[in-house]
Parts: C-alpha cells; structure tokens; sequence
C-alpha cells in the first residue's frame, strides 16, 4: 500500500500534476520538528545529530507540506542507509536567492553508484537490498523540489553521501 502510494505521489510530482501552495516556510524550524520527531529512532540507530544553522530564520518561498516531505524523505533515508553510531551534518545557510539545507551522512555499504542514479525511481544505494526502503525516496524528495522551483542536488565522495536542497528565499 505503502509502495503504490508513494509511486503515485512520484509520478504526480515529476509530472507536475500536483498542487503547490507557496507560502513563507522556516527551514530552520521544519528540520528541528524533524528531529526531534524522528529523535527516538536516531537514538536508537546510534546516530548522533549535528544542526547548524547561521540563522535560525531562513525562510523560504515553498509549499510546508512538500518541503515537510522532502525532509521526512531525507531523514528516512538517513536512518535506513547511515552507518551505524556516526554523525549526521545538517546544515541550513542561505545565499543571496536561496535558502540552502545540506545533511551529510557516511553511508553503511560503499556508494559504488553514480550520484544521478540514486534519483531514479527504485534505485537504491545498496545494490544488496538488506534493508527496507522503496527506491522512491531520494525520486521524490527531488521531484517535490522542482515542484517548487527549487534545486536538488546529491554528492557521493567515498562513503559521504552529501544531499543539497536548495529553495527560492521568501521576499516581503
């Protein structure tokens, strides 16, 4: 069930067939109610969560219910594939247009996969399949930021997996 849900809201986001509300968005605000949501599984993962932030108000022009998506994508996916009792980096910063957030992970099985790869619907990282996860995640955190006029980028430096995600900033 779980699976065709999310294959329809992946198909409906990289299709562009899906409603966008923009709206002013704190980012710094969305990831610290996503930590402290997923905080008991983070624990028990042995992950050690590290958020630094400039400022604590970067708000961006996005739609809350996608951008809460693409955060709860993220963060599932650094709960299935992180190496266990490691740190995980979030960094929320912004540029002169965007609001800017990077989570950093080191990756429990090798990244032998180019990085445009893991975007692709059903991808995964871990070609071994021993842990749960769709390989839809990644496809739809990306999709939901072009929805919103955003930019979706992954970086693999060895073991690093390096996700950047990108939002117009919100103008009064």
């Amino acid at each position: 069930k779980v699976l065709i849900e999310d294959l329809v809201e992946a198909s409906k986001a990289s299709s562009g067939n899906m409603a966008v509300n923009f709206e002013k968005v704190d980012m710094h605000e969305l990831i610290m109610q996503a930590c402290g949501e997923y905080q008991e599984k983070t624990a028990k993962a042995g992950l050690d969560i590290r958020i630094n932030a400039e400022e604590k108000n970067v708000f961006v022009l996005a739609d809350g219910k996608h951008m809460w998506r693409i955060i709860e994508n993220l963060m599932s996916n650094v709960l299935k594939y992180s190496m266990r009792n490691s740190r995980v980096y979030i960094n929320i910063t912004k540029s002169q247009t965007d609001g800017v957030l990077i989570i950093k992970n080191i990756s429990a099985f090798p990244l032998d996969i180019p990085s445009e790869r893991l975007t692709e619907r059903f991808v995964r990282g871990d070609e071994s399949r021993t842990t749960e996860g769709s390989g839809l995640g990644l496809s739809i955190a990306q999709s939901l930021t072009t929805l919103q006029r955003g930019k979706f980028d992954i970086q693999i430096d060895g073991d690093l997996f390096k996700v950047i995600v990108e939002m117009p900033l919100w103008k009064n």
